[in-house]
């Protein structure tokens, strides 16, 4: 039983290793209370297990679905499943949140598109049209 304790210990290298990120990603998720800071035995060093390195999966998957580091932390609070409503309003906030700046970099897509169409057709010495917008906004 011991040696299958060891074996699931990890140092902080080696958790950051498992969860597929730097040692310094892990510092910063404990200083933002994402993560706990296990205790470091006299003269020895911190350990980690599966569980930490599953928590810090869950934050890096939150975080590239767009949850800020303080919404990680409220869905973090709501994680044990029961919650679903919460979780599902946070959710609700972050996809209007993805779908309003969607619609931003349509109407950038399109106001781009459009000056360089004209910057394309436009030839001589008169100014640049990109740039005239530019100026004028």
């Amino acid at each position: 039983h011991v040696r299958s304790r060891r074996q699931r210990q990890m140092c902080i290298r080696d958790s950051a290793k498992a969860a597929r990120v730097n040692v310094e990603t892990i510092r910063f998720y404990q200083l933002k209370g994402l993560l706990p800071q296990p205790e470091r035995p006299y003269g020895r060093i911190r350990r980690y297990g599966q569980a930490d390195v599953a928590r810090v999966k869950f934050v890096k998957s939150a975080q590239r679905l767009g949850f800020s580091l303080d919404e990680v932390g409220q869905l973090l609070k709501l994680e044990d499943g029961t919650h679903c409503s919460e979780a599902a309003e946070l959710a609700a906030h972050r996809l209007a949140d993805v779908r309003a700046r969607m619609a931003d970099l349509t109407r950038m897509e399109e106001a781009l598109s459009t000056l360089v169409r004209e910057c394309n057709a436009h030839h001589g010495n008169v100014s640049c049209p990109l740039i005239a917008a530019l100026h004028c906004c």
